[in-house]
């Protein structure tokens, strides 16, 4: 909405109210700040407040207030700019994907004409300085990060792995030539990433029982092996693939591009989960890939550590999206679907389940918000980032599974998108550590004891 929109509809509000009136309005409440409120607030919040000032004073009309799941307001702790950008993010997922992603997803299928509406927002890359990058705060890459996924995890999957883990792999571990080539590239979405870690038998113990190869015949690097789960990868223009050194023993990383010989990358078919994002089985044959293309700065698994550090607060604020755009769409539809003659929002029974459902989305956002503050601050470490990861996919599951029970039968249908919610958290519950690896990590910190296998 623009702003002289906004303020044509806090005058409209104002109508009618005399100067005295006025007067004993600003003794009660800030005007200033007020205004300084409305302005922040979205299109629908808008509507929601002019609907329920409309009504009031109408005998029998009982005003409902409006759908939103930040119960907390944490909104109204963001800057203008920032609340600016929440906004356009949002407008853009309900205006351009909610009315397609039902049915992209059922046929497992990737919108790729979204690709260039989706860099018109400028929002790939952005907390990284410099290569054409927004340099914001980490926290509104996870505002970013749960607006998408409060529409659809896929689409917000597909940015997490381009904008997260593939530019950030450039952005910490490339060389300062590598990262002129590709960085401003992808910060406009002419090219994709991908990020290839995962492999076929080898999940959360990837660091230690990497089994893809690299080895250096002089000038190239020789890498062989397979990646599974990676998304974006069948058709990314750059997939970090990372690699054990035969020789070193070292885990390095490099840039492949479809066109290097012995790459192959296969669509995995019949996901129950992100069916939108298309995951790919990648195969190394002998590919061959030249020293400039090797990640100069990643010359351990400790730098692919610092990687998923970076990143793995954003998978929490997915979980938060999701987590929230299951509760909207259950509260929605609990007002509008009756039983017995009254809507069912109206019994107790529903209710305590939307309680529940708020009081867990409530909890993980201000847990995120902080977890992001930290980020910021710079005092984020790899437990904080796996606690949130940890608690907010676990709380992600729970609210899933009472939005699907409201809604009955009809919880199994795309059309009232929380089946969708429902398939899409228990990826979220897997992927960027599991559950299991996350807590002993955070064991770990607060013991002082590791549980892992050695």
């Amino acid at each position: 909405m623009s702003l002289f929109k906004k303020i044509k509809n806090t005058i409209d509000l104002l109508k009618g109210v005399d100067l005295d009136q006025l007067a004993k309005i600003n003794e009660k409440i800030d005007l200033k700040k007020t205004m300084e409120t409305l302005g922040r607030l979205d299109d629908r919040q808008l509507k929601g407040m002019m609907k329920m000032l409309n009504s009031q004073g109408k005998k029998g009309q009982h005003q409902l207030p409006p759908i939103d799941g930040d119960f907390y307001n944490l909104d109204l702790k963001l800057s203008k700019p920032q609340r600016d950008l929440q906004i356009k993010v949002r407008n853009f997922m309900e205006d351009e994907i909610r009315p397609l992603v039902n049915d992209h997803w059922n046929k497992a299928k990737f919108p790729m004409e979204i690709i260039p509406k989706l860099a018109e927002l400028n929002i790939s890359g952005l907390p990284y300085e410099g290569y054409g990058c927004p340099n914001l705060p980490f926290l509104m890459e996870g505002i970013a990060a749960q607006e998408i996924a409060r529409v659809d995890v896929s689409i917000s999957t597909f940015f997490g792995v381009h904008s997260g883990l593939a530019m950030g792999s450039i952005y910490l571990c490339g060389s300062e030539a590598q990262k002129q080539e590709w960085l401003p590239k992808m910060q406009r979405l002419e090219k994709i990433g991908a990020f290839g870690l995962t492999e076929p038998n080898v999940g959360s113990a990837v660091s230690q029982g990497m089994e893809t190869t690299c080895k250096f015949d002089g000038e190239n690097w020789i890498l062989n092996g397979q990646k599974k789960w990676i998304g974006n990868a069948t058709f990314a223009d750059v997939i970090i693939i990372w690699a054990k050194d035969i020789d070193s023993k070292q885990v390095k990383g490099f840039l492949v591009r479809q066109e290097n010989p012995g790459f192959k990358a296969e669509v995995i078919k019949d996901k129950m989960a992100l069916r939108i994002v298309q995951n790919a089985l990648i195969t190394l044959t002998d590919c061959k890939i030249h020293e400039s293309d090797r990640l100069q700065n990643a010359n351990s698994f400790k730098d692919t550590a610092k990687v998923l550090k970076m990143t793995r607060a954003g998978v929490a604020w997915q979980a938060v999206g999701c987590a929230r755009g299951a509760y909207e769409s259950a509260l929605k539809y609990t007002k509008k679907r009756e039983q017995f003659g009254r809507p069912i929002a109206s019994y107790q029974l529903i209710q305590n389940h939307l309680v529940e459902m708020l009081s867990n989305l409530t909890a993980m956002q201000t847990m995120v918000f902080r977890l992001s503050e930290m980020q910021d601050e710079g005092i984020l470490t790899d437990e904080h980032a796996s606690l949130a990861k940890v608690y907010c996919s676990m709380r992600t599951r729970d609210i899933v599974s009472r939005a699907r029970e409201v809604l009955g039968g009809n919880g199994i249908l795309l059309e009232h998108d929380v089946a969708r919610f429902v398939a899409d958290a228990e990826a979220i519950y897997s992927y960027e550590g599991t559950k299991e690896i996350n807590s002993l990590i955070v064991g770990r910190a607060i013991t002082g004891y590791s549980a892992f296998v050695n």
